[in-house]
């Protein structure tokens, strides 16, 4: 018996997850891991297998990945919303069958023998996980987990205390994992959801007595300018985690101020190392460490590195991007306060103005303290000059003549950031500035003419 059928068998009918308005027990999830365990063999699906299942957070989606896990199984999840790249994702992953709306579907034998990396889990007699990366700068890499290092810290966590957490980051995201198997492993209930929209979350939260809300810095600013926790009681809300990119700082001041009750904290975690645990230097703060027990963390050249028990094995087409000595270049660069973090950005993302560096985080939280902006995103724009400029992409609440919006820009970016940090580009957007993971999309094209 793994360790995940094992734990979750000490918490008889506790609910396990909250779903569509109805809750399911952990003895029923139990008995649905162990119905599939009979029928696998039938389907053909040996351990060691590569299975994929396109899926959300559901008890029936859930109880068949857990089951794949404990049948030693290398699983590949996808959101089931996304089905773009699917065959080639799975033709990377060497799938050999996959579950889906339509229900099994053996695939073509892969032609090649397996990636070295598949064989290693194999001839241990380990399960996996293959999650792919969002493709944001380049092309999407397939990171090979061991599940029981991912597992293994969740399984030794046995004193928390079970809370209502919502599962807001998606099947196929490293965050989503890791929220799953820490409510599993804690006897807590899961609370899935269907519409992130702040009204249908916080609807949710009221509904289901949501205690732990995990999120990103760019929904929790869709939140504050939205005003839906004023229609329904978030009593309940205890905690509020976000990470996934860097916090703006005029976000995090108008989180604090909105909910005073509810405690902030930064998480921090990547998909090729897993999600680890972290203390804040304060609940305002966007400083953090990163406990010493998951992780060694070490900075280079305003870079960090991490060493971690629970990293990828490697990627299946890309080369390993660890170090001789296991060290991960995160690709953040960092400032370091009396032995905290704060996460400035993507090395890839920061603009280089005539040799002055900025990060589009610093300017972004600036711009969003002004007003009629719904949301905005920074980034850099090829200039012969000086290299690059700092252009902004608006999202507006109303509508707005270009060129005023332009005057308050400058106008409220004056005195508050160098003149070489204020856009020369403004543009506005009607569509979405944040990806289907809630992360700031960097490369967009505005529908309006930019000035």
């Amino acid at each position: 018996m793994g360790i995940v059928l094992e734990r979750i068998g000490e918490f008889g009918d506790r609910p396990f997850i909250h779903h569509r308005g109805r809750r399911t027990g952990y003895d029923e999830l139990a008995a649905g891991i162990r119905r599939w365990l009979e029928r696998f063999p039938g389907l053909g699906i040996e351990p060691g297998a590569v299975v994929s299942v396109a899926g959300h957070f559901s008890p029936d989606w859930i109880t068949l990945m857990l089951a794949l896990l404990e049948n030693r199984n290398i699983v590949v999840p996808f959101d089931d919303a996304a089905q773009e790249d699917l065959a080639k994702r799975q033709q990377v992953a060497g799938v050999e069958c996959h579950f889906g709306a339509a229900g099994h579907v053996a695939l073509p034998k892969p032609e090649d023998s397996a990636h070295p990396l598949i064989e290693s889990l194999r001839s241990e007699g380990l399960a996996g996980i293959i999650l792919f990366t969002s493709g944001s700068t380049g092309e999407s890499k397939a990171a090979v987990h061991s599940f029981a290092r991912l597992i293994e810290k969740h399984a030794a966590e046995t004193t928390r205390k079970p809370m209502h957490t919502m599962v807001f980051l998606k099947f196929d995201h490293i965050g989503g994992v890791n929220t799953m198997l820490w409510v599993l492993m804690n006897g807590g209930c899961m609370v899935a959801v269907e519409d992130r929209s702040p009204n249908a979350v916080c609807r949710l939260v009221e509904e289901a007595g949501v205690e732990i809300l995990p999120t990103t810095p760019s929904f929790l600013n869709m939140l504050i300018l939205s005003r839906a926790w004023e229609k329904h009681d978030l009593s309940s809300l205890k905690v509020m985690t976000y990470g996934t990119e860097p916090m703006p700082e005029s976000t995090l001041q108008a989180v604090h101020k909105n909910f005073p009750a509810v405690v902030l904290k930064q998480t921090y975690g990547l998909t090729e190392l897993g999600i680890f645990s972290t203390r804040s230097r304060s609940e305002q703060s966007t400083y953090m460490a990163i406990r010493e027990g998951d992780a060694r963390t070490k900075i280079e050249d305003g870079i960090l590195y991490i060493k971690a028990k629970s990293a990828m094995l490697g990627y299946l087409n890309a080369p390993s991007p660890f170090d001789a000595d296991g060290w991960y270049n995160t690709g953040d660069r960092v400032a370091v306060e009396d032995g905290f973090t704060r996460i400035l950005g993507r090395e890839s993302e920061i603009i280089n103005v005539g040799g002055e560096k900025v990060f589009p985080s610093e300017v972004e939280s600036v711009l969003l303290e002004m007003d009629n902006v719904e949301d905005v995103t920074v980034l850099g724009k090829a200039n012969p000059v000086v290299g690059q400029i700092v252009a902004a992409v608006f999202r507006l609440e109303d509508e707005e003549d270009l060129a005023a919006l332009r005057a308050r820009v400058w106008e409220h970016c004056r005195g508050r950031l160098e003149g070489y940090k204020i856009p020369r580009e403004i543009s506005i957007s009607r569509g979405e500035l944040v990806s289907a993971r809630f992360k700031r999309i960097r490369r967009i094209e505005s529908e309006t003419t930019s000035a």
